[in-house]
């Protein structure tokens, strides 16, 4: 009997043992089991935090050799299907496809001369061709890249036209040749005049019919140039244009201000202390990166590391600090005031249509600027597109939208081509034609007024066809 009891008091300990608390060694006292919480009992009923963690991260319980058979089972099944939340990745563009040609253009200045990046973008399908002329918004990093998207997404499109997309870098910065030059905003200036009317640039067979399209202190300058008459494109788009450079919006141009930008221009270009000191300002992973996440881009997460590296390799190319020294002081400003902003629109008003692509999430003062330009004089169209100050490259498709709807407003029209013949009559529907369309449908005073205009428009516009085929104008 005393060997029975004693093999079922070990029993009971074995299968009560959990359930009872450890008792010091020299105590005298006994204490009584207490009954394991159950899952209604508060100190088991799990937190929202807890519960979410759960979600996101799900543990599975290892089962002791005591559980039963079909328990373990269940449980290592549950291993097997257990998934932890990963956070998608930031939605980005994808890379475009290879340009049709690259080429470099010689430019010359004070007798230097300078070798010029391009880029063709165009497709073999298209007949009616307008030639479009891409340059990248002026910054320490500029490059061709951030409009590689945006170009071949406008010239795959099928429509009344097809469209040829140059893309340049402009000189001291992307792929271009770096010299040491005093650049200024006149040089730039200088600098696309020629581009635009060379006979053997990239743009020369155009007629004069391209279309330039800027970001940043890029589209100011060309819609400077423009009202000086130094060129004449035949439309002008701006995505978020600015004039005023990082330092000079921050600080001003007081004149001790402008000593001080003197000094570190100085610094920049020297040989030596200058290396150190753009290095540690503008060549360096950390500080490209702080710079697009911070104000470049709108959403932080579309700062991939490809990105970065891409343009930190473009830092180490010889003679990178030049242009950035000007443009972090504000040599490379085309004006000085918001006034002067304005008035460089104001002179192309009636002569040029131009587009302006105000960004949503622009910096405080660049959109300040950017929003001036809602219906100033000589700003043909205004809109707001997703994006900072690089919308080109962080939000492409959008603007590619709004640009290939300023294209089609802008040039849309018949076109009828003699056999045999050099000549083409071009009839563009005008916004004027449109409007007095419109007041007549909706006015039935003026219906007879228009009326009798239409019949008269309408037989000058046959008696001018039947003129352009007759046998005597192909000769």
């Amino acid at each position: 009997m005393d060997a029975t009891k004693r093999r079922q008091r070990t029993l009971e300990s074995r299968v009560h043992g959990s359930t009872r608390r450890s008792v010091p060694l020299h105590s005298n006292s006994t204490v009584a089991p207490t009954k394991p919480p159950t899952p209604s009992s508060p100190t088991m009923r799990p937190t929202a935090a807890a519960a979410t963690a759960a979600f996101a991260s799900p543990v599975v319980a290892v089962p002791s050799r005591a559980a039963p058979l079909a328990a373990r089972r269940r449980l290592r099944r549950a291993r097997r299907f257990a998934v932890r939340s990963v956070a998608s990745p930031p939605t980005v563009p994808k890379p475009a496809a290879p340009p049709s040609k690259t080429g470099k253009w010689q430019w010359t200045f004070e007798d230097k001369p300078i070798n010029i990046y391009y880029e063709e973008h165009e497709h073999e399908t298209a007949e009616n061709v307008k030639n479009i002329l891409m340059i990248p918004t002026i910054s320490d990093v500029s490059t061709v890249e951030e409009w590689r998207v945006v170009a071949k997404d406008i010239v795959a499109r099928k429509g009344e036209l097809g469209y040829r997309a140059t893309i340049v870098d402009w000189p001291g910065l992307g792929y271009s040749d770096r010299p040491s030059l005093n650049y200024n905003a006149d040089v730039m200036e200088n600098f696309l005049v020629q581009l635009i009317n060379s006979p053997n640039s990239p743009v020369a067979n155009t007629d004069g019919e391209v279309v330039v399209v800027g970001g940043g202190h890029a589209a100011t300058i060309a819609v400077r140039a423009a009202g000086k008459g130094l060129i004449r494109p035949s439309g002008i788009a701006a995505v978020a244009p600015t004039w005023a450079g990082p330092l000079p919006i921050v600080f001003g141009r007081g004149s001790d201000m402008e000593t001080r930008y003197g000094l570190l221009r100085g610094t920049l270009r020297a040989p030596a202390i200058g290396w150190m000191m753009y290095n540690v300002l503008v060549s360096n992973e950390k500080s490209i990166q702080s710079q697009y996440k911070s104000h470049v881009y709108a959403n932080p997460e579309n700062v991939t590391p490809n990105i970065v590296e891409s343009r930190y390799e473009l830092t180490k190319r010889k003679g990178a600090r030049f242009v950035p020294a000007a443009f972090l002081t504000g040599l490379l400003d085309p004006v000085q005031t918001r006034e002067e902003f304005l008035q460089l629109f104001a002179k192309l008003d009636g002569d040029v249509p131009v587009l302006v692509a105000s960004t949503v999430n622009a910096p405080k003062r660049s959109k300040a600027e950017m929003e001036a330009l809602r219906g100033a004089k000589g700003v043909t169209k205004f809109v707001e597109v997703p994006g900072a100050l690089l919308p080109q490259e962080e939000f492409p498709s959008p603007v590619a939208e709004e640009l290939y709807s300023f294209l089609k407003e802008s040039f849309s029209s018949v076109t009828t081509t003699t056999a045999g013949s050099n000549s083409t009559t071009s009839y563009t529907h005008t916004v004027l034609e449109l409007v007095v369309t419109e007041a007549a449908a909706s006015i039935p005073v003026w219906v007879p007024h228009f009326q009798a205009w239409q019949t008269n428009h309408n037989s000058i516009y046959t008696e001018s066809a039947e003129n352009a085929l007759s046998p005597a104008a192909t000769t």
